[in-house]
Order: structure tokens, then C-alpha cells, then sequence
């Protein structure tokens, strides 16, 4: 019996997707729930899983290939067995194992083989089936740098480069080289709605600095304690500023407000996106009322859709919607910086690297862990007053904590 293997049904703010790579071949057995193929689309990348047992007959979407919704993909006989393979080896084809396009790369190993120029022939794969993963390029990568260099033979004195007066080569002997890399689709579609975010928004950004002291006490007082009461999930920073984030927006909802047309809808409750910097760009997945979570929740969301995002296992529905956006800059040290928004959302809040900075405090002079905070917004839409008062309530909260249990 043949059945038809089709593209999942793409949302309607997914108009398309590529088809990003084969995990098996015309010909090739599988078995129920076993990944066959990988969808990119303009938000995440989509697995498509055999529905029965059975063996491949046809493929009909190459690799790189744009597909519909629902498209057929290809043909799968029901119950069939594989051929078997014949007894004599085959002589490898070169050409296909070195090509970054090798249906036994996943999109993240094959991103790096492209970076890096790789020959795929000569690295291991130990993921399912020989499946090259992308720990097994950063490895090869990692033995290859660390390989001595072969020294060269000395090449002959006409070939030599002369020598100015100074003693040093007058000519160059190291290549310049250049690597032209397609940009992937969901690298494109950031880069798109990157653009219009600048060109379509009145987009300013307000700045002022909060005393973490307060929450990093209170971090270091509980953080144990708290881990083992939540089965292991760990009290960050990033929670304290989720749930500041929720209190602020409910006493100015314009900054959780959106424009659509000539109209303004103020959204009652608090969808907060989290930006998550993955291999493939900054995807923004959303955790849905987050006002009414708790610290702990909040805590456990954000590692598990950080974990989802960068295994690639985010879907559509995790991605869509959201009212206002957080961004932490400041595990990659960036001390100051403008995140930009992500329409419709008129607002986003970016946190920083905490930094001991000499403060003046009642007279004195003290050393205090400080952090930089940006608030970029719509300014058709929110007033710079709004914006200043509302990076003021997240201040105020973070610096004693105990308002936001409180809610005051």
C-alpha cells in the first residue's frame, strides 16, 4: 500500500519553506516516527516523520527545494522491505560524501561544513545510522587545529620573495580567501524583519542602570534551596526580570499594546517573548500568560524553550504572538546596547552585564554590581514619559524584589 508523505501545514504567517535536508533515500527502510526529513521555514525548522513502517519508493522535493503547505514530499510503500545491499563494497562516491548537502548532515553540521570548507568524507559521524552531528565537525575541527603543521620543504632561492632594505618580504605569500555561503531562510527572514522594524517603527530607546545588589543576595541566599524544591530548576536573573517586566506593563498597558492599521489594541494579559540566540539567528518563543506564573514556572520555561530553541525542536505555535519582548545581551558581556523591536510589539526591554561600578549612595562613595537597562519603543505609539516610568517600576522592582511578590 503507497502512501502520500506531505509537508505539515504551514501557519498563515508561514508562506513557505525549503526543504533542508534528507535523512533517507529512495529505497531506504524506515519505521514508524522515524525522521525522514527536515523542513526550514521562516521561524523553525520542521521534522517530518515516517507515518509506518515501510521503505521510500520516491523522493519529489529535493534538498533546497521550496515547498507549499501540505506538498507532497514523497512516496512511502507500506509494509516493503529494503533491498539488500550486495555483497561486493560499492566504490564511495566521493563527490556526494564531501558535498555539505549529504543527507547524513542535520542543518547545524552542514551550516559548519559550509563555513569551513570541509570534506565530509574524512570526519565520523556517531549520530544515528552515521549521521554526522555538529559535535562531530566541532571536534574534527578542534583535532585539526591543534595538529601540528607539516613543515614545507624549502623552496628554491629564485622562488624566494625578495627583501626590501628593512629585512622584511616585499611580497605577499598568504592566500586571500573568500567563502560565498548562501544566507539560510531563517537568517533572511531575521534579516527582513530586522529592516522593516527600522524602517516601519518610530523606534527610540531610553537607558538607566539598576543596583542588582538586592536580587543577588537574595539569589545567593535561596538559590539551593530553591533548586531542590523545583526539581532542578535554577533561579536566574532573567525571572526576576520576566516578572518585573509583568507588573510594569499592567500599570502602563500602552507599552503592551500593538498598532494594527489605524487602530491600537491593548492586549489583558502578558505574552513575554524571550530572545534566544541559536546557530541559526535569534528566534523569540513566547511563554503564554506569564503573569500568572510563578518565579519557579517562569524560571523553568525560559531553560526549556532556550533547550527547545537550540535543539531546533521550537514549533510554529511557540514562536507566534507575544506582547512584549526581554533580551539578555549581557551573557555575552555586552554592557550597553539598542535591542530592536519585533513588531507588532511596541516595546522590548534589554538587559546587560552586571559590572561593579563605583556608585554614590547617600554621600559616600560605594562599589555596587550595576547593570545597564534599555527599553526601546514605538514612539507613534508610547510617549517618552510612558517609556521613562516604565524603565523606572522594572528599576524600582528589581532593587527590592519583595515588591514584586507583593505587587506593589
Amino acid at each position: 500500500m503507497a502512501i502520500e508523505i506531505k509537508a505539515p501545514t504551514f501557519p498563515e504567517s508561514v508562506a513557505d519553506g525549503e526543504v533542508a535536508v534528507w535523512h533517507k533515500a529512495e529505497g531506504d527502510a524506515v519505521v514508524r516516527d522515524e525522521l525522514i526529513v527536515e523542513i526550514e521555514t521562516d521561524k523553525v525548522v520542521l521534522e517530518v516523520v515516517a507515518p509506518e513502517d515501510g521503505v521510500i519508493t520516491q523522493i519529489l522535493a529535493a534538498a533546497g527545494e521550496t515547498i507549499q503547505s501540505e506538498q507532497l514530499l514523497a512516496s512511502l510503500e507500506q509494509g516493503a522491505v529494503a533491498n539488500k545491499a550486495p555483497d561486493a563494497t560499492p566504490e564511495p562516491d566521493t563527490a556526494a560524501s564531501s558535498s555539505a548537502g549529504d543527507v547524513q548532515l542535520g542543518p547545524a553540521a552542514r551550516q559548519l561544513v559550509e563555513e569551513h570548507n570541509l570534506d565530509v568524507s574524512a570526519i565520523s559521524g556517531s549520530g544515528k545510522s552515521g549521521r554526522i552531528t555538529k559535535e562531530d565537525i566541532l571536534l574534527h575541527l578542534k583535532q585539526r587545529d591543534s595538529q601540528p603543521e607539516t613543515p614545507k620543504a624549502t623552496a628554491p632561492a629564485a622562488l624566494t620573495p625578495a627583501a626590501s632594505a628593512d629585512g622584511e618580504p616585499s611580497g605577499h605569500t598568504s592566500e586571500r580567501v573568500e567563502r560565498r555561503v548562501p544566507m539560510t531562510r531563517m537568517r533572511a527572514r531575521i534579516a527582513e524583519r530586522l529592516l522593516d522594524a527600522t524602517q516601519q517603527t518610530a523606534m527610540l530607546t531610553t537607558f538607566n542602570e539598576v543596583n542588582m545588589a538586592p536580587v543577588m543576595a537574595l539569589r545567593s541566599k535561596y538559590k539551593e534551596q530553591f533548586e531542590k524544591t523545583h526539581n532542578g530548576t535554577r533561579l536566574g536573573f532573567m525571572g526576576f526580570f520576566v516578572k518585573a517586566a509583568c507588573e510594569a506593563l499592567k500599570r502602563y498597558p500602552a507599552v503592551n499594546a500593538s498598532i494594527d492599521g489605524n487602530d491600537v489594541v491593548y492586549h489583558g494579559y502578558q505574552d513575554i517573548g524571550v530572545a534566544v540566540s541559536t546557530e541559526n539567528g535569534l528566534v523569540v518563543p513566547v511563554m503564554r500568560d506569564a503573569d500568572f506564573m510563578s518565579l519557579a514556572d517562569v524560571e523553568a520555561a525560559i531553560r526549556d524553550l532556550g533547550e527547545r530553541a537550540r535543539d531546533n525542536k521550537l514549533t510554529i505555535e511557540d514562536m507566534t504572538g507575544g506582547t512584549f519582548t526581554v533580551t539578555n545581551g549581557g551573557v555575552f558581556g555586552s554592557l550597553m546596547s539598542t535591542p530592536i523591536l519585533n513588531p507588532p510589539q511596541t516595546g522590548i526591554l534589554g538587559m546587560h552585564k552586571i559590572q561593579e561600578r563605583p556608585m554614590a549612595v547617600n554621600g559616600e562613595v560605594v562599589v555596587l554590581p550595576m547593570m545597564y537597562l534599555a527599553l526601546s519603543y514605538d514612539h507613534r505609539l508610547i510617549d517618552g514619559k510612558t517609556a521613562v516610568q516604565f524603565l523606572v517600576a522594572i528599576k524600582d522592582l528589581i532593587e527590592d524584589p519583595a515588591r514584586i511578590l507583593l505587587q506593589l
